[in-house]
C-alpha cells in the first residue's frame, strides 16, 4: 500500500476503527447496528463509538479501562505524550501485547505476550487505496510458537466460551463470512452500500488461494470488479447525488507561542517502519540512516 499504514483500507473494511462497524457500516446508524447484530446473531451490540487511541490510553491512565490488548504496534514510542502512555500501562491491571518482536518498549509493559506472525509469514488478503483486494501468501515458515492474529483471537474467543462464534479453520473461511456480511441486505429494498464483495462469498478454499487482485465492488453483476466509482454520476447518498461541503480554513489547535515557539513534525526514515520494531534488525536497512533524528535550522537549534 502507498498509504502511511499497510492495509489501512482493509482495516476499515472489516471495522478496524473504534467508530466503525464491519463492511463500511456506521456504528452511529441504528439500522446498520441492527443489521450487523442480526447477521451475527449477537445478543449484545455496542451503541456508540469506542475510544480512539489517544483517548483509550487516557482512560487506562484514569483507571476507567482496566485491560488492554495491543496488537502489532508500539504506542509507548509512537503515540503523543509517550511517557503518559507508559505510565498508563504500568498501572493497568492487564496488558496483553501481540507482536512479532519479543522485546519492544510496549512488550516490556506486558503481563501476557503473544507471539504473532510478521508480514512475510502471514496468509490472507490486503486492500490497497484503490480498493484492490490482493491475496497475501506467506513466503516464510511460521517461527517457533508464533501464530496468525486470526488464530490467536479465535482461541481467546473460544476459551471465553464463544466457540461457535470463533469456529474458523482458515483465512478463507473468515473471508467468506466477511464477503457475506457485505452482501447482507445490500440491495435496492434496504439501500445499496458501496462496499460489496458478494461475488466472492462462495469461494472455495482452492479458489481463495488462487484469487487474483480485484477492485471492489465485486458482485454477480460485476464479477470482474469495477475500476472507477461514480463514473455514472451516481453517488452513495439517498438521492444518488453528490454532496459538496463548503469549508473554512482553520488554524491548528496548538499554535506556536512564546514558551513553545517551534513545531516539530514527525517524519519517516526511508528504509524503516515506524519505531523500527519491524525493520531495525535488518542490517541492510540501517545502511541509509542508522537511527531516528531531528532536523533543525541552525538558528532554531541555537
Amino acid at each position: 500500500s502507498l498509504t502511511g499504514q499497510p492495509n489501512a483500507m482493509g482495516g476499515r473494511e472489516v471495522g478496524g476503527l473504534a467508530n466503525q462497524l464491519a463492511a463500511h457500516m456506521d456504528i452511529d446508524n441504528p439500522v446498520h447496528r441492527h443489521r450487523v447484530q442480526r447477521f451475527w446473531s449477537s445478543p449484545v451490540m455496542a451503541a456508540r463509538a469506542g475510544l480512539k487511541a489517544v483517548d483509550l490510553f487516557e482512560a487506562v491512565h484514569e483507571g476507567r479501562v482496566k485491560a488492554v490488548w495491543v496488537m502489532a504496534t508500539n504506542p509507548v514510542v509512537s503515540l503523543p505524550n509517550a511517557d503518559r502512555v507508559r505510565a498508563a500501562l504500568q498501572k493497568c491491571d492487564l496488558v496483553v501485547v501481540s507482536d512479532c518482536i519479543g522485546d519492544t518498549d510496549t512488550t516490556r509493559m506486558a503481563h501476557v505476550k503473544l507471539p504473532a506472525l510478521g508480514w512475510g509469514e502471514k496468509d490472507g488478503t490486503v486492500t490497497n487505496s484503490e480498493r484492490r483486494i490482493s491475496r497475501q501468501r506467506a513466503f516464510l515458515p511460521t517461527p517457533g510458537e508464533a501464530r496468525p492474529d486470526w488464530w490467536i483471537i479465535s482461541e481467546v474467543g473460544r476459551r471465553m466460551g464463544y466457540a461457535d462464534a470463533f469456529a474458523y479453520a482458515s483465512p478463507a473461511a473468515i473471508f467468506r463470512e466477511h464477503a457475506a456480511l457485505s452482501a447482507f441486505e445490500n440491495d435496492e429494498a434496504h439501500g445499496v452500500r458501496d462496499f460489496d464483495i458478494s461475488g466472492l462469498m462462495a469461494l472455495s478454499d482452492a479458489a481463495y488461494d488462487e484469487l487474483e487482485p480485484v477492485q471492489w465492488p465485486v458482485s454477480p453483476r460485476q464479477p470482474g470488479g469495477r475500476q472507477r466509482l461514480f463514473a455514472d454520476g451516481r453517488f452513495f447518498t439517498p438521492d444518488a447525488r453528490g454532496r459538496f461541503l463548503a469549508v473554512s480554513a482553520r488554524a491548528p489547535v496548538n499554535l506556536p507561542e512564546a514558551a513553545y515557539p517551534l513545531v516539530l513534525n514527525t517524519g519517516r526514515i526511508r528504509d524503516q517502519w515506524h519505531t523500527m520494531t519491524r525493520t531495525g534488525l535488518t542490517e541492510r536497512l540501517l545502511a541509509h540512516i542508522g537511527e531516528p533524528f531531528c532536523a533543525m535550522h541552525p538558528e532554531d537549534a541555537a
